[in-house]
């Protein structure tokens, strides 16, 4: 029996469209995976009862086919489906982790990569890398058709989750098919000062680097009081605020001693949207850990 813990993630991170990718040190699923001749998967935690527990419906059966693992697998849920928060890749991750050492498959945590990834494709119908990479490696991750590069960037995060639901297809249908000349360089030059940002753990322009005028405005609209959370939070001290994902949740980069206000200004706006929310005051953390074998 393997169990590890698979961090929760946010993709995108404004100008990074489906290339970026942070782990946050906090929320996390549980995966814990045990020999069998047949797969069956159980969920629990939150959300579970949206989640499938057949195979073939289940970002984890992939993962089951393609390492030819078959198991008794429990998911623990930490990370809310329809979140923006990389639900489904936290759970292919730490299978995929957990299988690879149950089986001694000798993957390495790069070559887990496109392995998790077709997990992802079970709900969003794209096997992209963009949440499973960081959930896998840990840190701020850039993902290409040629691979992931990592880095272990160390940046305060606030990240504020509405309780309503905004699916990945949805969200993908509202991308625009074209860009501007002006948009696209505003976005190259904004995605590069995130990342050197990200390398040099700098939260002033990790902030300046998350504005795009692309994708996020559209999805900004599938998500009541985005503006004024968006706006509250960097009256409260935020360096930078976007769309975590697909969305809902919202991301803030923020130096380390105003994350609690800048949770509370987040909170306040939603709640005046008459909008239930949760707040994470997290950070850019490790990737997918065994905890127990």
């Amino acid at each position: 029996m393997v169990t590890v813990r698979a961090p929760a993630t946010s993709a995108n991170l404004g100008s990074g469209f489906d290339v970026f990718g942070a782990a946050l040190s906090r929320p996390a699923d549980v995966v814990t995976v045990e020999r069998a001749d047949r797969t069956t998967i159980e969920v629990t935690g939150v959300g579970a009862q949206y989640i499938p527990e057949d195979p073939e419906g289940n970002t984890v059966g992939a993962v089951v086919e393609a390492l030819d693992a078959p198991a008794h697998i429990h998911i623990d849920k930490g990370v809310r489906p329809a979140s923006g928060l990389g639900s489904s890749a936290a759970s292919a991750a730490g299978a995929a982790v957990a299988l690879n050492r149950l089986y001694d498959r000798g993957y390495s945590r790069e070559e887990l990569v496109p392995i998790a990834a077709e997990g992802e494709a079970v709900v969003s119908g794209v096997a992209h890398s963009d949440n499973v990479a960081p959930s896998l490696l840990g840190g701020f991750t850039i993902s290409t058709t040629d691979g992931t590069n990592s880095v272990d960037a160390r940046v305060p995060l606030v990240v504020c989750l509405p309780d309503v639901a905004v699916s990945t297809r949805d969200a993908r249908r509202v991308v625009p098919e074209t860009a501007s000349m002006e948009d696209l360089v505003e976005t190259v030059g904004n995605a590069a000062t995130l990342a050197v940002g990200m390398c040099r753990s700098d939260p002033a322009l990790v902030g300046a680097g998350m504005s795009d005028p692309v994708v996020t405005p559209e999805r900004a609209r599938l998500i009541t009081g985005y503006d004024a959370v968006h706006d509250a939070a960097l009256e409260a001290g935020a360096t930078g605020v976007t769309v975590s994902g697909a969305g809902p949740a919202l991301v803030a980069a923020c130096r380390e001693g105003d994350r609690q206000a800048i949770a509370a200004a987040m909170l306040d706006a939603f709640a005046d949207a008459d909008i239930d929310a949760r707040a994470y005051q997290t950070r850019i953390g490790k990737g997918a850990t065994i905890i127990e074998e």
